[in-house]
């Protein structure tokens, strides 16, 4: 057992200590992979990794928790401490990180009147009831009881959203109260307002940013009370939404020099060390003047690469970390190699009209709801109804809907729209004929991660449907997550018959499943160009590796080499546009503009 303090720095057994830390989410990286950044980590002369834990991807249904593959935190845990390395956990409800919803659990949203973090009983509640199966699983490995836990975090960034003091405190005794011994803390934007609203006593407050650190660690020292100087973002890059037009990138030198001063004052958590990827459907947004939400790749011009690789940013932080610990010497124990599959052509494809009987179950109701009130938390949903009072459309409005619907009539693309389009009246001025049917496909872009609107992150169409100016009643509605991607029914499909193809690779009008297979001899890294295909999520052997977007900047999507086997793979993509190429590449390097 050994004792972590804070006084005015951070001491072991009463040694003092300087945290050189680089954040690493386990649940963006797959985990034959975490060992490799690990010691990648602990090469650069960092002595600690830092991790958020996303409360949805635990408990993805309310009572039904996941600790498992990806999620097994406490395999991720156990081998940062193998290597020496100490671990901080930021358990917080809510992480913010890019990630959906900031990861708190969309079936929060089936309860109406729902407030989020604050002191609301039913949301605490849930909280209390998570902390109650999540902490026993990490308190074990607290440096109190010979695991390398040093600190945890109570909330995050919560002087940029509210100012409850008794939340915060509410969230700190149910850390408590579940055996948490090690020293807690805050961490804020660098200003006095965060700090004023996000301290609470008994946890040393830290900043978040990426710059100007003599000027920050100047704001953060009277609220430390003579405590050390922590960073705990220190942010070495920034993440990319779709349609920003071109990745975004640091500044190596002033993150350099920052960094040095950070060193020689006081204590630092990288973000990020390595970005990892917004595996499925998990990737968050921002909303501001509009909705933008993030692409698949958490890249964020990490330390490492998106995929693992080492870049100059590494090793000119490894410079500068060498000067104030000696750096080790690690041997790195995974073989990784990246690999180039060829073009791909499609096998056998269908459009989503004839196989959504196989993949969804439909719920009847003479208003559609919104896929929280219908049991879904991602991917997509199709609202069907008849025309039957109408004989032409045109004006439709979407009603509380988010994010984006394509709307079809009799299997035709007639509309799209996206954000605030779907809060106006929209002229469609289209002939129908009575009693056509109309689709509308609604996919839920990402929950937004960040400010007041996290309350206001329902998905789908939660109130309405107005057809020229009145509104339209009894619809079929067909949740569609894609979390059964195996049952798509491809038996309809022509076949390439061994040829190598299909002999016609025009796209399906409308959303449609595309099948492919290639043979691979040798697993490894791989990246699926999408060049010219619209717009969808891509699945390889039944793995949900995120969205793709023709509108960029990310161009390619990391395939890692451990999701792929030796023999016979299968990728499938869903394509809502109606705009395929016919084929993808497996290419040996990334593209995210």
């Amino acid at each position: 057992m050994q004792r972590f303090e804070i006084k005015d720095t951070f001491y072991l057994d009463g040694e003092p200590v300087k945290i050189i830390s680089g954040a690493f989410h386990y649940f963006r990286t797959v985990p034959a992979y975490w060992q490799d950044r690990l010691e990648k980590l602990k090469a650069m002369g960092c002595n600690t990794v830092e991790t958020y834990i996303p409360w949805n991807l635990h408990e993805p249904r309310k009572g039904e928790f996941c600790f498992e593959g990806i999620l097994d935190v406490e395999k991720f845990i156990r081998q940062a401490g193998e290597l020496g390395l100490y671990v901080i956990i930021r358990p917080s409800p809510y992480i913010c990180a890019e990630w959906e919803f900031g990861g708190l659990p969309a079936w929060l949203l089936q309860e109406d009147g729902m407030r989020l973090r604050i002191s609301y009983p039913p949301f605490l509640r849930h909280v209390e009831e998570y902390y109650k199966v999540l902490l026993p699983r990490i308190t074990p490995w607290q440096i109190t009881r010979g695991g390398p836990v040093i600190l945890m975090q109570v909330e995050n960034e919560y002087g940029y959203y509210a100012n409850d003091k008794d939340y915060l405190e509410t969230i700190k005794r149910y850390m408590i109260e579940n055996g948490v011994e090690v020293p807690l803390v805050t961490s804020d934007g660098p200003y006095a307002e965060s700090f004023n609203a996000g301290k609470v006593p008994g946890a040393l407050p830290t900043g978040n940013f990426g710059s100007k650190t003599e000027e920050r660690f100047a704001v953060l020292k009277p609220y430390t009370d003579g405590g050390p100087l922590m960073c705990t973002e220190f942010w070495v890059g920034w993440f990319d939404h779709w349609g920003n037009g071109g990745h975004m990138r640091g500044n190596l030198e002033e993150s350099v020099r920052d960094l040095d001063k950070m060193l020689e004052l006081g204590h630092v958590n990288i973000y990020m060390f390595e970005g990892g990827t917004n595996f499925g459907f998990m990737n968050g947004a921002n909303y501001y003047d509009e909705l933008t939400p993030d692409v698949t790749s958490y890249d964020y011009d990490g330390v490492l690469t998106e995929d693992g690789q080492i870049t100059e940013k590494y090793r000119r932080y490894q410079e500068v970390i060498g000067k104030y610990v000696k750096l080790p010497q690690v041997q790195f124990s995974t073989e990784i190699v990246r690999k180039d599959y060829g073009v791909l052509k499609v096998r056998q494809k269908v459009s989503l009209n004839d196989t959504l009987a196989k993949i969804s179950q439909p719920f009847s109701g003479i208003q559609p709801m919104s896929m929280e009130r219908l049991g879904q938390n991602y991917g997509y949903i199709l609202y069907r109804t008849r025309l039957h009072t109408e004989e032409r459309l045109d004006k439709i409005r979407l009603w509380g809907a988010g994010d984006r619907a394509n709307i079809l009539v009799d299997d035709r693309p007639v509309l799209t729209l996206y954000d605030r389009e779907l809060l106006v009246e929209r002229e469609a001025g289209i002939p129908v004929s009575r009693n056509a049917k109309l689709d509308i496909l609604v996919e839920n872009m990402g929950r937004v991660n960040f400010g007041p609107r996290l309350e206001l992150q329902r998905k789908g169409i939660d109130q309405c449907v107005q057809i020229n100016g009145h509104m339209h009643n009894h619809w079929e509605q067909y949740p569609l997550p894609l979390d059964n991607i195996g049952m798509v029914d491809f038996s309809g499909a022509e076949e390439d018959g061994g040829n190598g193809g299909l002999q016609e690779t025009d796209a399906l009008q409308g959303p449609a499943f595309y099948r492919f297979t290639f043979e691979a001899e040798e697993a490894g890294d791989t990246f699926l160009d999408f060049e010219g295909w619209g717009k969808g999520v891509a699945f390889v052997n039944g793995f949900n590796i995120g969205r793709f977007w023709e509108i960029g900047p990310q161009k390619r999507l990391y395939i890692p080499g451990p999701l792929l086997k030796t023999g016979e793979n299968e990728i499938i993509l869903f394509e809502t546009e109606g705009k395929a190429a016919g084929t993808i590449c497996l290419k040996g390097e990334p593209d995210i503009g």
